[in-house]
């Protein structure tokens, strides 16, 4: 990292450290270099060194990719109808076609693509349930972190701020944005000339005053899934929506994932709960948790538990989900589950009471109709008579050992935030670009009702990308 210059003028300021700010700041670092007057780019980052990164650092970062970088061939249209056509398509295709060069991008400054072993069917090649394992950086969201920032921290003309917020934006008589106001660890505040600012800070999950506002009552009772989004607290639509930018998302809509609560590490969702039931504090089902491949239910059980199960519930699964290969890799816990001969011991060791949770796991069995159990696809086996009904993969508990993990739900990020176009620049209602303007990544509303997962670091690196090079060209002009 470079020393701060005495004076604060830059070509490009960029307000995040996650995917997306990363993916900017480099993406324009590359676009400038040979200019006979070097650019100078600044990097704002709220947390200290140790802690950059944001959402990234501490995400799987999953990738909605096949084997040659091809983002889902399904995926725009699946956003669109998801969202009963409220969301902007077109830049969901803008992602489809930006997938492979921007995955290049990434590894040729290190970052290794892996695909690992994850045997639950989802729908993630194609949109027809697949047990094609997906993709991730080896290493997850934090190799991306410490790839990229590696790169910034060469580059004399990089200067990355750390503990540093930004409060407002600035503008010039006619409009254009030309720096941002920002507060440094000592207090004091500074403004920063910037030609174009880039808005990559997240969105509004680690405020509490703003998911009340938006997303409503009893959002304080969400947890984080992880330590670095306490620092997105919406600066970024806040400084925007000063400058009359428009928005884009569902605003009282939270992408929140069931979570073992037994631990502190981040991440640490469950995923492989199609193949047992849920219950809730009262010992009783609520969600039919074969409706679906897990990736396209996963956030509405997250919700589910969070607005009406009081954010306590518990998954129990028997021995056959044990003999599932591979199960055991779809819970991202590193406590495993708890284990028993019977039910009845499962219950002490979760807490709960036995009789209740056996009459539960009995009137389920008793539902369970005829078919095969296979758990590569949507098997069509059922249950009969109970509500909530289990649409797939309905299989009696009754092989020990019986396992059970208490979950909550928690918050991942939100889904309103600012409107931007095919270029990363932040517009008005209108659709007129605020002159100096970008925005990507979480801090960029695009989902309505559900978010077909493992795109949110692709759409931010994707989009930073994007809002760099545009940037670059008008001030090449």
């Amino acid at each position: 990292m470079s020393a701060s210059p005495a004076s604060a003028e830059y070509d490009l300021v960029v307000i995040g450290f996650g995917a997306a700010g990363l993916s900017a700041a480099l993406s324009f670092a590359e676009a400038t270099e040979g200019r006979e007057q070097p650019a100078r780019i600044a990097t704002l980052e709220r947390s200290a060194e140790k802690d950059r990164g944001g959402a990234t650092r501490w995400t799987g970062a999953f990738l909605r990719i096949n084997q040659d970088r091809q983002l889902d061939s399904d995926w725009a249209e699946h956003v669109s109808r998801v969202s009963g056509g409220l969301a902007d398509v077109a830049y969901c295709r803008k992602v489809e076609h930006e997938a492979p060069q921007t995955l290049a991008f990434v590894e040729k400054h290190g970052v290794e693509i892996a695909f690992a072993d994850f045997p639950l069917p989802h729908t993630f090649d194609g949109g027809t349930p697949s047990m094609t394992p997906p993709a991730s950086p080896r290493g997850g969201g934090a190799s991306i972190v410490e790839h990229l920032g590696a790169a910034l921290e060469k580059d004399p003309r990089v200067d990355i701020r750390y503990e540093t917020e930004a409060l407002r934006l600035t503008t010039a008589d006619d409009g254009t944005v030309d720096g941002v106001v920002v507060r440094g660890s000592d207090g004091r505040t500074q403004r920063l000339a910037g030609r174009a600012v880039v808005l990559a800070c997240g969105g509004f999950e680690g405020n509490t005053e703003m998911l009340t506002r938006y997303v409503g009552d009893r959002a304080c009772d969400l947890p984080l899934i992880a330590p670095g989004i306490a620092n997105n607290r919406g600066d970024a639509l806040r400084m925007a929506l000063e400058l009359g930018a428009d928005t884009a998302g569902q605003f009282d809509g939270i992408h929140a994932e069931p979570v073992d609560r037994r631990t502190e590490k981040a991440d640490a969702v469950l995923y492989g709960f199609p193949a047992g039931i849920f219950v809730n504090g009262r010992l009783e089902r609520f969600f039919d948790e074969g409706r679906d491949t897990w990736d396209n239910t996963f956030e509405h059980i997250g919700y589910e538990i969070w607005k009406n199960q009081d954010q306590e519930a518990y998954w129990i699964a028997d021995g056959k989900t044990l003999a599932i290969p591979g199960i055991m890799n779809s819970l991202l816990s590193d406590v495993p589950p708890e284990q028993a001969d019977t039910l009845e011991e499962l219950a002490g060791k979760l807490g709960v009471d036995a009789e209740t949770l056996e009459k539960t796991v009995a009137e389920f069995n008793s539902a369970v109709g005829p078919g095969e159990f296979d758990f590569t696809r949507l098997d069509g086996k059922s249950t009969v008579g109970i509500t909530p009904q289990k649409s797939n993969w309905a299989t009696p508990l009754d092989t020990p050992p019986f396992i059970g993990v208490p979950v909550t739900a928690a918050v991942c990020f939100t889904y309103g935030g600012i409107r931007t176009d095919l270029d990363g620049r932040v517009v008005t209602p209108s659709g007129t670009a605020i002159p100096g303007l970008y925005a990507a990544g979480e801090a960029t509303g695009l989902f309505y009702h559900a978010y077909p997962p493992a795109t949110s670091v692709l759409r931010s690196l994707i989009f930073g990308r994007l809002a760099a090079h545009h940037a670059a060209a008008q001030q090449s002009v």
